[in-house]
């Protein structure tokens, strides 16, 4: 034969650069393994849907009359590892060659780069066409800059692409809106039913298989929701850009107790894995503008959030591996609290980020942002063991789009390679942009400090322990002068109060 095609989890789709020449004899080659499926205990759901994914793309290639190996997870002979089921595979099909395209993470790269001395034939490793910028475009944007700002490169690629451009001007005369985007939930806000999916006998099988077999992994199988087909996962684009779109920038900072979609579009999961394309998602976007049909600061925030922070952090991540984790710019080495898996805390709002996630495999970005990644910020806890967090329980997270995320925007642990500041906020934050605060046992207001919200103390503390490192941040500037004129006695008592907290984690 001529050549095996090597198709991972998160490729799936018809158009990666692998299939795109796919001639009469070349077989693709899928496998499913359980070195992927615990490197780190990934949430059940996030198993599920994966390999439910994976099954159905598989069924309709061969569909197609393509030949498809596909080793599944429970097979006596799997070896677990990308390599050993390589191996046999070449055994089976005797190819000439191999090809793959461009993994999304560092630790898979240097094991394919292995491939063609320990296998003996030759092996081409494809560049992943399916994000806008190329690494080598984004390598460009970074030469001779000390400071990564998404800000900038978020302009370049609305030039390149032509989206929400009117000639060489940006749509609506300015390049962002986001101070149209952060307001609260009104409490009567009425908020769209969200479609979901039933499971089909082969999603069925693969959460029998998930549920029964990954103890100590969070959260269930059963329920999982997710498009696992090309079909699905347009339907799920459908339903976001009619129903949630027109509100999604005015909302989508805030947060609601029991309500941990509001007007967010849930695609990250079948984007991430192949099943939608990012061109496709932010033309559908951009039409619903044209059209009238959506506005534009809730187009313009939504394609942001693809177009510019999805294509940087894949970049930066990129062109920063293997040394970026390496980083700890606060020298945080705190444990990650149990709570974490548990979801078992009086923080409200931290049980509402965190009880959804264990049901949902799911939280928005600001849930991660400014209550899980926020909470870990202020209390010092080691990146690695955040970062080890995130990309388990997600069913959107891969190291590529995970880690920057993590431990660039929401640690400041780079030191602000990728933001201007720290993303450090007290819970006047959080009520502001929540309800969580109503029904708390603690409050951001009260006088008796153990009942005052530890998101407070800790703010204050992270800010004083930090000033020599934080202090010359002309965007800390207000924040210091504030903490300047606080009376030392108060001070010194929420440092006491926060010190008591930590400790009490322990």
């Amino acid at each position: 034969m001529a050549a095996l095609r090597f198709i991972l989890g998160d490729q799936l789709s018809r158009d990666i650069a692998s299939l795109s020449d796919l001639e009469p004899g070349d077989v693709i080659f899928m496998c499913e393994l359980m070195s992927e499926a615990t490197y780190v205990r990934h949430h059940k759901k996030k198993i599920a849907f994966i390999l439910s994914a994976m099954r159905h793309f598989a069924e309709s290639l061969e569909g197609e009359g393509i030949e498809v190996d596909y080793v599944r997870l429970d097979d006596p002979q799997n070896t677990g590892s990308f390599t050993g089921e390589l191996k046999r595979a070449v055994v089976r099909h005797a190819p000439q060659r191999i090809i793959v395209t461009h993994p999304g993470e560092w630790r898979v790269l240097e094991e394919m780069k292995t491939w063609e001395s320990r296998l003996g034939i030759p092996v081409e490793i494809r560049p992943d066409g399916r994000f806008f910028a190329s690494l080598e475009d984004f390598r460009r944007f970074a030469e001779g800059r000390k400071e990564l700002r998404m800000e900038w490169f978020y302009r370049e690629m609305r030039r390149k692409t032509g989206l929400l451009m009117e000639g060489d001007k940006p749509a609506g005369s300015a390049w962002n809106f986001d101070r149209e985007n952060r307001k609260s939930l009104p409490a009567d806000m009425k908020l769209p039913e969200r479609i979901g999916f039933q499971p089909d006998e082969t999603t069925r099988m693969v959460i029998e298989l998930v549920d029964g077999g990954f103890d100590g992994h969070m959260g269930k199988a059963t329920g999982m929701g997710f498009p696992v087909t090309r079909d699905e996962a347009l339907m799920a684009l459908d339903h976001f850009i009619e129903a949630c779109l027109p509100f999604f920038g005015d909302y989508q900072d805030a947060m609601k107790e029991g309500a941990p979609f509001l007007f967010h579009s849930l695609l990250s999961a079948p984007l991430n894995v192949g099943l939608l394309c990012p061109r496709e998602i932010c033309r559908e976007a951009e039409d619903a503008w044209r059209e009238g049909r959506a506005p534009l600061n809730a187009v313009e925030g939504f394609i942001r959030q693809i177009l510019g922070w999805r294509e940087y952090v894949r970049g930066l991540y990129w062109l920063k591996m293997p040394d970026y984790p390496k980083s700890n710019f606060f020298g945080a080495d705190r444990d990650l609290p149990w709570f974490y898996w548990s979801g078992e805390t009086d923080m409200a709002c931290m049980a509402a980020a965190i009880g959804e996630t264990r049901e949902n495999a799911y939280a928005h970005h600001i849930q991660r942002l400014m209550l899980t990644g926020n909470f870990a910020l202020l209390a010092g806890i080691d990146p690695a063991q955040v970062e080890e967090w995130y990309l388990a329980v997600y069913a959107d997270a891969y190291e590529w789009v995970e880690l920057p995320n993590t431990h660039g925007m929401a640690l400041f642990a780079d030191g602000g390679l990728m933001a201007s500041k720290p993303y450090a906020a007290s819970a006047n934050y959080i009520q502001r942009m929540s309800d969580y605060c109503t029904g708390c046992r603690y409050s951001p207001k009260a006088k008796d400090m153990q009942n005052l919200c530890p998101f407070n103390a800790l703010y204050w503390d992270f800010m004083a322990r930090n000033r020599e490192k934080l202090g010359a941040n002309p965007r800390l500037g207000m924040v210091y002068r504030t903490l300047d004129r606080m009376d030392k006695a108060r001070m010194n008592t929420l440092r006491k109060r926060a010190r008591e907290f930590l400790n009490s984690l322990e």
